[in-house]
């Protein structure tokens, strides 16, 4: 694992606070949860190893002032049958080789995925039918971390409010991995009625991420591969 850089953390960082709105979507947006998911033309919607297609919990295009992602389509994928805390696997040093479909005993590939797309141009045919469709916006503000740790909120860029120690990760291609979201703990997103209640969620009527744990997402700056993302958990 890596070093922090200690000179980033004692300055205010750009950031954009995540707003959820309260009206549901009637057409695809490229910032929403749930909705109609914005992919490459080469990227389909991922599968979890149990079959079930992924939920779409949210998309957001990165700012241009959030370098080195400036540009990039973020998406969040996650099964609504498994939900569990993720468990990075290390060999001599980083992350196993294609670390976004390795197995995460006790499974055998994660049951999430992470996407930074950059020719992400033409929503789905079809919305994401587990969550309801609402917008997102994003506010800007400076991330003055204080004793190291940022904002405590849903937010894209800044720096992170570790719960617990920091993590940093090396990517397989050997890359320093780059923290770019954050997702609050116990985070819930309203469902569509009639859906499946998902495992180990807050509500009947709603799905969490990663059993409710703070999020915070790692990327590889070198875009090494649209999935080269880690998520860590903590609480």
């Amino acid at each position: 694992m890596a070093e922090p850089d200690g000179q980033n953390m004692r300055v205010g960082l750009p950031a954009h606070a995540i707003e959820v709105g309260p009206d549901p979507l009637a057409r695809p947006t490229r910032n929403s949860v749930g909705g109609w998911p914005f992919l490459d033309e080469d990227q389909k919607w991922p599968d979890c190893f149990c079959g079930e297609r992924m939920v779409l919990f949210f998309q957001l295009d990165i700012p241009s002032d959030l370098e080195p992602f400036s540009g990039d389509h973020l998406l969040l994928f996650h099964c609504r049958a498994h939900n569990d805390a993720s468990d990075p696997q290390m060999t001599d040093g980083r992350l196993v080789p294609r670390y976004w479909d390795a197995p995460q005993p006790p499974y055998p590939r994660p049951f999430w995925r992470v996407l930074l797309q950059r020719e992400a141009t033409l929503p789905a045919a079809e919305p994401e039918p587990s969550l309801r469709a609402l917008p997102l916006t994003l506010r800007p503000f400076t991330d003055v971390p204080a004793e190291g740790l940022g904002a405590q909120t849903f937010k894209v860029g800044g720096a992170p409010s570790w719960a617990q120690f920091p993590e940093y990760y090396q990517c397989a291609c050997g890359t320093e991995l780059v923290y770019v979201c954050q997702v609050p703990e116990d985070m819930e997103f309203a469902v569509r009625p009639g859906q499946p209640e998902q495992p180990y969620s807050v509500g009947a009527d709603t799905y969490g991420l990663f059993l409710g744990n703070e999020v915070y997402l790692l990327a590889c700056p070198a875009h090494c591969d649209p999935a080269a993302v880690w998520p860590v958990n903590q609480n």
